[in-house]
């Protein structure tokens, strides 16, 4: 699975800030694959910052348990989209700084964090339905990690594989959404399958 960004993305120059999307489905190896990208951005000597969404999830009782079924609380609950189209991605093209609250999942908290952005290079953001309308847009470029649902769930530890209900109600149905009316494959600048 490695893959050099500047063959991926031929018209990488300097001087220029870039929004890389690394897009794909639960376990479908994003987080992997933005570590690759960062140990090749570093060797090359460019400058970059890294945010992953599940970093920014809402709490839980604000994602679990709303009266929504599973798979909405998932798709539409789990971010604050439009705050974080404002607030991550606009700032994160234009303002060269973003504040974010990053949830810690002990105390089911936020903490702020402010991050200082370099004015060029690459800014990674990584995560679960990048392509959603809200966020589409603002990418420079977006990669896709295709998986299949049985290599994705193989994945999964096996205490989180008995839950199959969570699976079928929660995950699938929204990624099903996803694939359905987002159509992530045509979008998508690049397809990587993992």
């Amino acid at each position: 699975m490695k893959h050099d960004l500047f063959d991926i993305i031929p018209s990488l120059m300097s001087n220029q800030l870039y929004l890389i999307g690394v897009d794909g489905l639960s376990r479908s190896g994003k987080t992997t694959f933005v570590e690759q990208l960062e140990r090749e951005l570093r060797n090359k000597g460019v400058n970059f910052q890294t945010f992953h969404m599940d970093d920014l999830i809402v709490r839980e009782n604000e994602r679990y348990h709303t009266g929504a079924e599973e798979w909405y609380e998932y798709y539409h609950l789990q971010w604050e989209a439009e705050w974080l189209s404002v607030h991550l991605f606009e700032k994160a093209k234009y303002c060269g700084r973003v504040t974010l609250p990053y949830y810690d999942k002990e105390s089911d908290d936020h903490e702020y964090q402010t991050v200082d952005l370099h004015e060029e290079g690459v800014i990674l953001v990584e995560g679960v339905f990048l392509q959603r309308k809200e966020w589409q847009h603002y990418f420079d470029y977006v990669i896709f990690l295709d998986c299949a649902r049985a290599r994705r769930f193989s994945r999964e530890k096996p205490s989180a594989q008995k839950n199959m209900e969570k699976f079928k109600n929660r995950y699938w149905k929204a990624e099903d959404h996803y694939l359905r009316n987002v159509k992530p494959h045509n979008s998508a600048d690049c397809i990587v399958k993992t």
